[in-house]
Formats: structure tokens, C-alpha cells, sequence
């Protein structure tokens, strides 16, 4: 019982900061997630270097990927021109200088691992500064929190109808190499909850065609699965339940944020077909 309300506690906290500093302003969006950035790759790097040994600093390349999504918002936002990305270069660059000098063992897995980190970790957050600023190419680029926010909310009511779903009804493994405790019945119970959420989007925002809202959270379902699993399969690999300890009852950043990491993906995508 203590482990749920400490958990449900966390939820609470959890939801409320995002969606106070994604509806806020442009800058309290910014802020968090150059902070949520640091914390999620400072996970992967910790994970990485306890069980393949690998000595990545994890300070370093955590705060490039700040870096990343610092460079893309000043981009999008209008702020700077396309120069602005010349500093994450230099990053790239220097990262590769340094393992020529450094003469460590196995260089090339270092790097594989130090870019994979910014790859699947620091790029897909920056791309949250796409959907803030979907008109990035005008001469003055407007915030609009709705698409980052519509995002979370339809990953946030999958997980909780997939959860609630699974527990009451899960039988049918989904994937039982990966997450031996993801099943069928979860993944369409957090299908059908998002479509609810998909109608209450559509009556509340008239101005974007109901069809389209529901494309989205078909996609974002399916690809917050996605990256859910693949998490999994990274923790399986370096043998570790949660990627952090950080959101007590819920493990690290990495363990909540990891469903973003392909529907923010996937959500891009479709905006462009539909011309958003």
C-alpha cells in the first residue's frame, strides 16, 4: 500500500511539472527538458559503464545532449540561424579526437555507445522542439504547446489503460523475450483508452479535423510500445530491472520517458503528410 500511494505521489508530481512547464511558456519547456535530457542520459551512460566497463563520462556527453536540444531550439524558435548547430559539431567532432588520443581499449565500442546515447536518447527530445514550433520555417516561429502536450497525454492515458487493462486481463504474452509482463489484452485495453482521449482532443480543439487526432494516437500507441520495448531490451541486455532510481516507485527518468522516444518519431511523421 505504501509502495503505491508513494507511487501514485510520484505520478502526481511527475504530470503535473510537465504539463506546467509545457503549457507555461516556451522557456519553462525549454528548461525542463534540457534538465530531463542531462538525467536520462546520465542513466544510459551509468548503465553502460557498470556492466560493459566502458569509462564513459557520463558528465560530458549527458551535457551535449543538453547541448543538442539547446542548439535545435534556438533554431526552431527562430532565435538563430542554422550556424547555431556548429557547436554540437564541434562536440561530434572533439568526441572523436579524444578517443584518437586516448589510446583505451576497444575505442570503436566506446563510440558506438557514446553515440547511441546521443542517437536514441538526445536527438528524439531535441525533435520535441519540431512539434513546439511546427511553423519553424516562418520568419517568426509561434510556441504551441498542444503537440508536445497531446503527445504526453496519449502516452501518459496508454500506459494507464495498458496497465490497468494488463493487470486485470493479461494473459496473452506481447512480447515475452522482451517484457515477460506486457501482454495482448494491455496493449489493445491502452489502445482503446487513447481513442477516448483521441475524441476528448477533437472536441476540445474543432479547428483540427477529429480524423486527424485519431491517426495520431494510433501512431503514438503503437510506437510508444515500441520504444517501451526497446528500453526493455536494453536493460535486458546490461541485466538490470530499472534504469535509475531517481522517480521513487517508477525508477529512473529513462524507465518514463522511454515511449517518447519513438512516438515523438512517429507523431513528426504524420504532421508532415498532413501539412500541420
Amino acid at each position: 500500500m505504501k509502495n503505491l500511494f508513494i507511487r501514485l505521489l510520484t505520478g502526481i508530481v511527475y504530470v503535473g511539472t510537465i504539463s506546467f512547464c509545457v503549457v507555461y511558456s516556451l522557456y519553462t519547456f525549454f528548461a525542463l527538458f534540457m534538465i530531463i535530457i542531462f538525467f536520462c542520459l546520465r542513466e544510459f551512460y551509468r548503465m553502460i559503464n557498470v556492466h560493459r566497463e566502458a569509462g564513459i563520462n557520463w558528465f560530458v556527453h549527458g551535457i551535449a545532449g543538453s547541448i543538442l536540444f539547446f542548439t535545435v531550439f534556438l533554431y526552431t524558435s527562430g532565435i538563430t540561424g542554422r550556424s547555431v548547430f556548429s557547436i554540437y559539431l564541434l562536440y561530434m567532432v572533439g568526441t572523436f579526437i579524444y578517443e584518437l588520443h586516448a589510446g583505451l581499449k576497444k575505442p570503436i565500442i566506446r563510440l558506438a555507445y557514446i553515440f547511441l546515447g546521443q542517437l536514441y536518447i538526445a536527438l528524439p527530445f531535441s525533435a520535441l522542439n519540431l512539434l513546439a514550433f511546427p511553423d519553424a520555417s516562418s520568419n517568426i516561429p509561434v510556441y504551441q504547446p498542444i503537440w508536445v502536450m497531446s503527445l504526453f497525454v496519449f502516452i501518459w492515458v496508454n500506459d494507464t489503460g495498458a496497465y490497468l487493462t494488463g493487470v486485470r486481463l493479461g494473459k496473452h504474452r506481447l512480447w515475452e523475450r522482451i517484457s515477460p509482463k506486457k501482454s495482448w489484452e494491455g496493449f489493445f485495453g491502452g489502445f482503446g483508452f487513447t481513442m477516448v482521449a483521441a475524441f476528448i482532443f477533437a472536441r476540445f480543439n474543432p479547428q483540427i479535423a477529429g480524423y486527424h487526432w485519431l491517426a495520431l494516437s494510433v501512431s503514438i500507441v503503437v510506437f510508444s510500445t515500441y520504444g517501451d520495448l526497446f528500453e526493455s531490451m536494453i536493460k535486458r541486455s546490461v541485466e538490470v530491472k530499472d534504469s535509475g532510481r531517481s522517480l521513487p516507485g517508477h525508477g529512473g527518468f529513462l524507465d518514463r520517458f522511454d515511449s517518447l522516444l519513438l512516438a515523438v518519431y512517429a507523431m513528426l511523421f504524420y504532421m508532415q503528410l498532413a501539412g500541420f
